[in-house]
């Protein structure tokens, strides 16, 4: 059966990559819109109504005008926006994230996509909390810096055009709209503190945790965090545990690619850890995620249109 998908949103950043991944598929047929027609409400309305499934690219006021405008029982939508990441009666889409994740997926009317930060931040932290490595009430905290294509058209123009800076610290309010599903999605008790910056570099991300072993609860040693990890993660063919000791990572390390590796770095003898994961902040960061979200929602080849 081939699945039939509206993407909202497919002229942005996020939607023009999906529709690159599914251009050669025929287990998928996408239907578009014309110019005139794609902000047309009536003929929005209409392709979401006749579609299997929609993929929503769209800023998160949009995001929800257009789940209001589905007035069938039938579309499933996956929402790349921030709009229903903490919302009731959305499944959450990291299906690596959580051992019954994928299950849940495919069973979700609604599913929505996690954002790029959290993505590398909850594959680190949310292992050791249900671990019990790390408490639910420690006082984390995430630094985590992204290439600017995550930041839309008018970044990317402002960087290609050589008018942004090498290094831009952001959110420097502490109140990032992803904050909330971070804590979340994590478990724990306090929201994390968020220190995100953009880069000059196209693509990539890293986002790394710091975490003083010698004070948490049992002082769990730098294998302890590796092993748990790797127990999370067994058999996941996008999430990678890495165990070299590298002298220095690089943002592009997963850029073109729907992979996300993660590490556990630090000194033993000074009871100290870094916890970095590396990805795509497009790939397994948006249009990946919501690619992969799609392919389990449809039953298809759940690495369909991913590179790996």
């Amino acid at each position: 059966m081939t699945a039939r998908l509206f993407i909202d949103g497919a002229a942005g950043t996020t939607g023009i990559d999906i529709r690159e991944r599914l251009a050669e598929r025929t287990d998928v047929e996408i239907l578009l819109l014309d110019e005139a027609r794609r902000k047309d409400a009536s003929a929005r309305r209409e392709a979401l109504n006749d579609a299997d499934f929609v993929i929503l690219c769209l800023p998160d006021d949009a995001a929800r005008e257009a789940v209001a405008l589905i007035d069938n029982d039938r579309t499933r939508v996956i929402d790349a926006s921030s709009a229903h990441r903490v919302a009731d009666g959305w499944t959450y889409g990291f299906p690596e994230l959580e051992p019954d994740g994928a299950a849940r997926i495919a069973a979700a009317t609604r599913v929505s996509n996690p954002g790029c930060y959290p993505t590398g931040f909850l594959a680190l932290v949310r292992p050791l909390v249900r671990a019990g490595l790390i408490p639910a009430d420690w006082p984390v905290s995430v630094n985590a810096t992204s290439g600017y294509s995550g930041g839309g058209k008018a970044m990317i123009a402002d960087y290609e055009a050589g008018d942004a800076s090498a290094f831009r610290p952001y959110a420097l309010s502490l109140a990032h709209k992803h904050v909330p599903e971070m804590t979340r999605h994590s478990g724990l008790d306090h929201a994390p503190i968020f220190a995100p910056a953009v880069a000059n570099v196209r693509q990539g991300m890293v986002v790394e945790v710091p975490l003083p072993l010698h004070v948490l609860p049992g002082r769990p040693t730098l294998a302890a965090l590796t092993d748990a990890l790797s127990v999370a993660y067994d058999g996941q063919p996008l999430v990678a545990v890495a165990i070299d000791q590298p002298t220095g990572i690089a943002i592009e390390e997963n850029a073109g690619t729907d992979r996300l590796t993660l590490r556990v770095l630090g000194n033993d003898a000074t009871g100290q850890a870094r916890l970095i994961a590396t990805l795509d902040n497009l790939g397994k960061g948006a249009g990946g995620a919501a690619v992969q979200n799609l392919n389990i929602m449809a039953g298809l080849d759940p690495l369909a249109g991913l590179h790996r």
